[in-house]
This record gives structure tokens, C-alpha cells and sequence, in this order.
């Protein structure tokens, strides 16, 4: 079993950042691949970020590349989504979650733990 907690949401301007914070306990971290989502209201979850256990390979949606940037810190266990340049479009949900799926998978079918979201909002 893998715990995910999210922290870091809040309320933002357009052109503001944020960063988002996942911290995971229980079994190896470093042994699963990590991806953030998000869904907005009336809207399917969808695929925002990821990254491969060493952090060597990443992967981002079309709508944030350029501006968003996932990382990991191994040692404290922890996941990072660096949002710059945000939007109203941004406003969501976003969930961290962990993949025992080797390569960048986009497909939330496909990502067996889940972290209970944390809300960001982008004011225009």
C-alpha cells in the first residue's frame, strides 16, 4: 500500500505560480512511477504530468507544457508539480498518483494509488 497526501492548492491570479506538494508513505516510493491529474468541474480527470521512478523521463499534457514541471525528491519521498504562468483554464483538482507501470503512462486506469486531490484556483 502507498499513501499520497497533496498539499500546496490555493487560490491564485492568471500569471501566478504554485507548487504542489505529494509526500507518499508506506512501500517504496522510489519503485513507482508518479503522475499528476487534474479534473475541473463537469469535466473528466485528466492526464497533467509525469515521471519515471529515477526522474530521468517526464511527460506532460499539450496544455501545460512550457509551464509546468514535474520532479522528485526520492529521499523524502515527495513529488512536485511546478506550475507557472497559470490560467482561469488551470482551475481543477489536481491528484498525485503512483504507477508500478514501467514508462510515462497518461491513462488513470492505469495508476493504482491515489492522493485525495487539492484544489487550485485561478482567478482571471
Amino acid at each position: 500500500q502507498v499513501q499520497l497526501v497533496e498539499s500546496g492548492g490555493g487560490l491564485v491570479q492568471a500569471g501566478g505560480s504554485l507548487r504542489l506538494s505529494c509526500t507518499a508513505s508506506g512501500r517504496s516510493f522510489s519503485s513507482y512511477g508518479m503522475g499528476w491529474f487534474r479534473q475541473a468541474p463537469g469535466k473528466e480527470r485528466e492526464f497533467v504530468a509525469a515521471i519515471n521512478w529515477t526522474g530521468g523521463k517526464l511527460n506532460y499534457a499539450d496544455s501545460v507544457k512550457g509551464r509546468f514541471t514535474i520532479s522528485r525528491d526520492n529521499a523524502k519521498n515527495t513529488v512536485y508539480l511546478q506550475m507557472n504562468s497559470l490560467k482561469p483554464s488551470d482551475t481543477a483538482v489536481y491528484y498525485c498518483a503512483a504507477s508500478s507501470i514501467e514508462g510515462l503512462p497518461t491513462a488513470s486506469h492505469t495508476y493504482t494509488y491515489w492522493g485525495q486531490g487539492t484544489q487550485v484556483t485561478v482567478s482571471a
